[in-house]
C-alpha cells in the first residue's frame, strides 16, 4: 500500500456501469488497466488529511499523521524558547488533495510562518518600549517638534541665563515648522519675557511642553491641538542668540530633561 493510499477514506462511484452478459470472441484482448481507468474517471475519492496548524490557522497538509506528529514536535522543540505559538494537527476530510506537501514543504512553510510570527512579536515589544521610553505619567510624547542640533542641554550653566537651563535649544533655520509632542490643549500662546513668542501645551496627568522663540503662532489659547500639528515657527524672539527652538516638559510644574522622553 502506498502513501497516497493511506490517505484514502472512500471512494464514490459517481456513475455505477451497467453489466450484461455478452459473448466475446476468444481473440478479442481485455484491458484491465483500460477498465480501471474508466472507473476511476466516474469516481471520487474522500481522503484524511492532516493540518498542521498554527494557534488554529492552518498553515500545510500532510497525508501521513505519523509525519505531521514529528513536525509538529520538531517545530515545538526548535522554537518553544522563541514565542507563546500553539502548534497543533486537525484532521481534513477532502477530495482534494492538491493542496499536499511534502515534509520538506511542509516544514519550510511552517518554520517561515513562525519566524515572521516572531519578527512580528519582536517589533511589537520594541514598538512597546519605545512608547514606555516616551511616556510621561502616562502622557505619549511621540513627536519631535523640530530636527536639528541641540546647542544646549537641560541644565546646562551659560551666561546667557541665571539658573540652569530648563529645557533643549534645538538649532534649525528660521520659519522651520514646530510640531507638538503630543496632543492636548494650548494653555497660552503669545509672547511671554525670556521666551518670546511661545505655546504652552497641556497633555493631561500634570505634563505640559513649552516652545519658547518662535518667529510665528499658529495656534490660540484654548485651541485642542493633535501629536504632530504644526503649532509655530522658528525664530529667535525673546532671550535668544540665534535661530532654536527652546523646548520643555513639565510635570507638576516642575522641569524634567526632555532628552528622557525624547531626542535620546
Amino acid at each position: 500500500m502506498n502513501k497516497e493510499e493511506t490517505a484514502k477514506l472512500y471512494t464514490t462511484i459517481k456513475n455505477m456501469p451497467e453489466y450484461k452478459l455478452t459473448l466475446v470472441d476468444k481473440s478479442e484482448q481485455t484491458n484491465e488497466e483500460a477498465i480501471l481507468a474508466k472507473l476511476e474517471d466516474d469516481s471520487e475519492t474522500t481522503y484524511e488529511l492532516y493540518a498542521v496548524t498554527l494557534n488554529g490557522k492552518q498553515k500545510s497538509i500532510l497525508t501521513s499523521l505519523e509525519k505531521a506528529e514529528d513536525l509538529v514536535d520538531e517545530m515545538t522543540e526548535k522554537y518553544e524558547d522563541d514565542i507563546d505559538l500553539k502548534i497543533g494537527i486537525k484532521n481534513v476530510i477532502t477530495t482534494d488533495k492538491k493542496d499536499v506537501d511534502t515534509v520538506k514543504v511542509a516544514k519550510k512553510t511552517i518554520n517561515k510562518a513562525i519566524e515572521t510570527a516572531v519578527e512580528k512579536k519582536e517589533k511589537e515589544e520594541a514598538k512597546k518600549r519605545e512608547r514606555e521610553s516616551h511616556t510621561v505619567q502616562g502622557v505619549y510624547l511621540q513627536v519631535t517638534p523640530v530636527s536639528g542640533i541641540i546647542t544646549s542641554r537641560f541644565g546646562n550653566r551659560e551666561s546667557i541665563r541665571s539658573s540652569g537651563h530648563t529645557g533643549l535649544d534645538i538649532a534649525a533655520p528660521y520659519g522651520t515648522a514646530i510640531k507638538a509632542a503630543a496632543s492636548g490643549t494650548v494653555k497660552f500662546a503669545g509672547y511671554s519675557g525670556g521666551y518670546g513668542y511661545v505655546v504652552k501645551m497641556s497633555h493631561g496627568n500634570g505634563i505640559e511642553t513649552y516652545y519658547g522663540h518662535c518667529s510665528k503662532l499658529y495656534v490660540s489659547t484654548g485651541q485642542k491641538i493633535e501629536a504632530g500639528d504644526t503649532i509655530a515657527a522658528v525664530g529667535s524672539t525673546g532671550n535668544s542668540t540665534g535661530n532654536h527652538l527652546h523646548f520643555e516638559v513639565r510635570v507638576n510644574g516642575s522641569e524634567v530633561n526632555p532628552q528622557n522622553y525624547l531626542y535620546n
